[in-house]
């Protein structure tokens, strides 16, 4: 599956962004999903995730209740939509995607996604 985020922009604390990750696969219902990020000099880090079902999400603790995981599987179509951004959101925004999994499944790790997005640049500003 090929995977493009996008979304990504320049904008001041306290903004917010709506990031999506479209995908080419006509299985994507039966995708896992999720999201990182990765800051200059820094690890890729993971944000949040979504199971095919969208019956589970799991969210990094520094972006739980400010960041908020969808999908809309009848568009192959992931979101996140990112709220009250801070400058340390700042990075380039990957997504991610894993196959044959069963339907309640989040990955948490790199190493849990098989396919990736090319990634998009939020950056914000104070």
């Amino acid at each position: 599956v090929q995977l493009q985020a996008s979304g990504g922009g320049l904008v001041l604390t306290g903004a917010s962004l709506r990031l999506s990750c479209a995908a080419s696969a006509r299985t994507f219902s039966r995708y896992a999903m999720g999201w990182f990020r990765q800051a200059p000099g820094k690890e890729r880090e993971f944000l949040a995730a979504i199971s095919w079902s969208a019956s589970t999400t799991v969210y990094a603790d520094s972006v739980k209740g400010r960041f908020t995981i969808s999908r809309d599987n009848a568009k192959n179509t992931m979101y996140l939509q990112m709220n009250s951004l801070k400058p340390e959101d700042t990075a380039v925004y990957y997504c991610a995607a894993a196959h044959g999994v069963s339907y309640y499944y989040v990955g948490r790790t790199e190493s849990d996604y098989e396919y990736w997005g090319q990634g998009t640049q939020v950056t914000v500003s104070s």
